[in-house]
């Protein structure tokens, strides 16, 4: 899977105003999570049980969200 992340500078724009456009861009497209979930091997049954651990998680949080 191939990203390219880019920004076209627009008249009378700063520098610093073009870069903060790249890093919220290159954020959202999550280029940065996907070079970290591929930078080391995880065997299958493992990320079985992270995907359970964070979905509980996700549902306590939610719950008590809802109790509040």
């Amino acid at each position: 899977m191939n990203f390219l992340v880019g920004v076209q500078i627009t008249e009378g724009e700063t520098i610093d105003k073009m870069l903060k456009r790249f890093k919220k861009k290159y954020e959202r497209s999550g280029v940065l999570k996907e070079f970290r979930k591929r930078a080391f091997y995880t065997q299958p049954s493992i990320e079985v049980r992270m995907k359970k651990a964070r979905a509980k998680r996700r549902a306590q949080r939610a719950n008590e969200e809802t109790n509040s």
